[in-house]
Order: C-alpha cells, then sequence, then structure tokens
C-alpha cells in the first residue's frame, strides 16, 4: 500500500483545522485548578489548567486579562472560558481564554455581565448622560458605611483640600443582603437635600461577594436617576461595580473620589494668583496700546494745525457754494424757457388770439354760442364779444348757408 508522505506543518495545521472546525470546541467552560502560573511582562497569563486526571495548557492574552477583578495565583480553583486550538509551534493543543473566574463566582460574574448588558443597552452607560462635575463644590454627601476606613479617609482629604466645606454623612450598609436597600435609602435621604453639590458613594475593597451591593440593578437606577452629580469609589483600582459604570464619574479609591471631587485650596490659590497677574498683564499691555492710539492721534495733522483745517473746509465750501449757485441758475434758466415755450404754444391756441384778428364771438341773450342763422329769429338781439369790448345788435335779417363738411 502506498503511503503519503506530509510535513509536520501539514499534520499540524490539519488537525488545528479539525478543532477550530469543531463548533463544540469554540466556546467552552472548564473547571480546574491554576498550576505552573507565570505572568508575562507583555501582560499575557500563562498558565496550566489540571484536575486529578489531566491538565491543558492555557493562556489569556492582555486584551482579556487586563478585565480580571482578582489576581490568579498557584493552585487557586478557576472557572474559565475559551477554545480550543493547537499551537503549532510547539505542536500543543492549548485552551485560549477568554473569561476566568475564581470556582464558585461563576454564577455571579455571569449575573453582572446580564446586568452589564442590559443597562448598557438602555443607555445608562451613555458618556451623553454623565454630567460634569461643579468646579468649586460647597456641599458633598458621602454615602457609605460610618464605620469604614473609607469615610474617614475621604473626610480627611476633603478637609485638608477644603477646610470650609459642608460635608453630609448619609450612612449605609456597604455589603450583605440588606445593602441594597439600606444604599437606596441613603440616596433618597441626600436626594431631599436640594443644596447638595455632588455625593460620593463607595466603600473600601474587598471579595466580589462584598462589593455584590454595588452590582445591584435597583441601586445601579436609583445612582442614575439621583439629581446631582455622582462619583462612584467602590473598591480598589482594579475593582469595577455597575455602580461605576452608571454614575457621572467613576473613581478607583475613595480616596482618590474625594481628591476628584474638590480641587486643593493651595492649587485655586494658585490659579487665582494667575489669573490675576495675567489680568494685570492683559490691563498694562491695554493701556500701553491706548497711549500709543492717543499720542499717534495727538501728533496728527488736524491736531498740530486746526487752523490750516478749518481753513481749507471752509475753501471747500466756498466752492461747493459757488458751484450750487450755477447749477440752480442754470435750472432756473432752462425752466423759463420751458415756460415761454408753453406759453407761446397757449397763446397760439387761445381764442383771445382769434379776437385780435378781427373775430368775433356771437352769444344768444341766454349765453348759447350762434354758429348757425337759423338759430337766430328776426327781431332777436343777439351779443357779441370782440378782441375789445362787446356789442348787442339786433338781428334784422338772416341768409341761410351752407352746413360745413
Amino acid at each position: 500500500m502506498d503511503i503519503r508522505y506530509i510535513t509536520v506543518s501539514q499534520l499540524t495545521s490539519a488537525l488545528k483545522r479539525l478543532i477550530e472546525d469543531n463548533f463544540l470546541l469554540e466556546d467552552v467552560g472548564i473547571r480546574g485548578e491554576i498550576s505552573n502560573f507565570t505572568a508575562h511582562t507583555s501582560g499575557h497569563l500563562y498558565f496550566t489548567l489540571k484536575d486529578e486526571a489531566a491538565c491543558i495548557k492555557c493562556v489569556m492574552f492582555r486584551s482579556q486579562a487586563q478585565r480580571l477583578r482578582f489576581k490568579p495565583v498557584e493552585g487557586m480553583a478557576v472557572t474559565v472560558r475559551g477554545r480550543i486550538s493547537i499551537y503549532e509551534k510547539s505542536g500543543q493543543y492549548q485552551l485560549y481564554v477568554d473569561d476566568l473566574a475564581e470556582a464558585g463566582l461563576g454564577n455571579l460574574y455571569q449575573a453582572f455581565e446580564k446586568l452589564k448588558n442590559k443597562l448598557e443597552q438602555e443607555g445608562l452607560f451613555d458618556p451623553g448622560r454623565k454630567r460634569p462635575l461643579p468646579p468649586l463644590p460647597q456641599k458633598i454627601g458621602l454615602i457609605t458605611s460610618p464605620t469604614g476606613a473609607a469615610i474617614q479617609d475621604m473626610i480627611q482629604i476633603l478637609r485638608r483640600r477644603r477646610p470650609n466645606l459642608d460635608i453630609l454623612v448619609f450612612p449605609a450598609q456597604v455589603q450583605g443582603e440588606e445593602a441594597p436597600l439600606s444604599l437606596i435609602k441613603a440616596l433618597q435621604d441626600a436626594g431631599r437635600f436640594t443644596a447638595l453639590d455632588l455625593i460620593i458613594i463607595g466603600r473600601g475593597g474587598g471579595s466580589l461577594e462584598e462589593l455584590w451591593a454595588f452590582n445591584d440593578e435597583r441601586v445601579a437606577r436609583s445612582i442614575a436617576d439621583f439629581p446631582e452629580p455622582v462619583i462612584s469609589a467602590v473598591g480598589h483600582e482594579t475593582d469595577f461595580t455597575i455602580a461605576d459604570f452608571v454614575a457621572d464619574l467613576r473613581a478607583p479609591t475613595p480616596s482618590a473620589a474625594a481628591e476628584l471631587a474638590v480641587p486643593e485650596q493651595a492649587i485655586l490659590q494658585r490659579s487665582v494668583e494667575n489669573c490675576q497677574k495675567r489680568l494685570i498683564q492683559a490691563v498694562k499691555r491695554k493701556f500701553q496700546n491706548e497711549r500709543r492710539n492717543l499720542q499717534r492721534i495727538t501728533q496728527s495733522r488736524v491736531f498740530l494745525y486746526p487752523g490750516q483745517m478749518l481753513n481749507t473746509r471752509r475753501q471747500e465750501l466756498d466752492l461747493f457754494s459757488e458751484k450750487m449757485i450755477r447749477c440752480v441758475k442754470q435750472e432756473l434758466r432752462i425752466r423759463r424757457e420751458c415756460y415761454l415755450q408753453i406759453i407761446g404754444k397757449l397763446n397760439t391756441l387761445s381764442p383771445l388770439a382769434t379776437l385780435e384778428r378781427g373775430y368775433s364771438i356771437a352769444q344768444k341773450g341766454d349765453g348759447r354760442f350762434i354758429k348757425r342763422s337759423d338759430q337766430v329769429d328776426i327781431g332777436e338781439e343777439i351779443k357779441l364779444t370782440l378782441a375789445v369790448g362787446e356789442l348787442t345788435l339786433n338781428c334784422t335779417s338772416k341768409k341761410p348757408g351752407k352746413t360745413a363738411m
């Protein structure tokens, strides 16, 4: 029988494709114990996941590892989720880890991710709804345990940065089954103080179970509905809760929240002094510019020789007056000529001019003009209007004439 020989690379590639094409191995969850753990300087995590009978090599890349809320250690029982593939250079199959959780906390992480996705789809994490912090708050509310170290740290930092700041503490339970309702009540109590500029809600570090009250949906919605800006300060820098995502600002620790909430008084003093210096310099520059402008104006010709300017304006006024008089005379002469032409035309058409040539106007006694001889009876008086004066005549005879065409 003929055997087809292939290279090691071809065999490994074929096995890799075979594994990666199996959808059952695309997303698997495995429970085991960490062994041979290595945190590489690149940020990648390398370890072996084992139980009593077998083991598998695992790698968690930096992009996934930086989301971890805990530090994996040798011998820790964990649950992992990822995909199976082959690392061709070593020819070993291994698990590429996407999620890593301490054993027994898998359900909590699933609940966390489920609520996170739900609230994110509703827009509660949208940066557009985040409110900016007031630059100079006068009154701050603290919602945390009244007996914890976090409240002492926050008060100490706030007092150091702003000695005259008003601080209101709204005590609440921050862990345990009753913690969510206690946090909600504290938020409601704080919401009744209209003079509050912002609040800080949080607690010190702890395990996932101890921080779980800040992953409660009711607490998250109460934070989102709070009328003033909210800073969430839960746990340590690597701890993330739903409250952090829904708040207007997330602080890595309660102490950092106090520093973010209130600018240090000394820094404000230096800022005011710098603003004062810049203002003084700006005013000085303004005075210098205006002084130069005034000097340039006072040295201009109109101020140095005001009489010459007036004489020039007087000469221009005389020239303008003469020009205006000439224009008026020219306009009057033109209009007079037009007037005389119109008068001449009117005289030509006037009936008085006709009378001057020897004609007369005949009228009956009632004033009607006489145009034909048959309009007058024998013996009837008629009036003749001459160029100068009038005559009254009696008709002694009449002679009919031809009608004009």
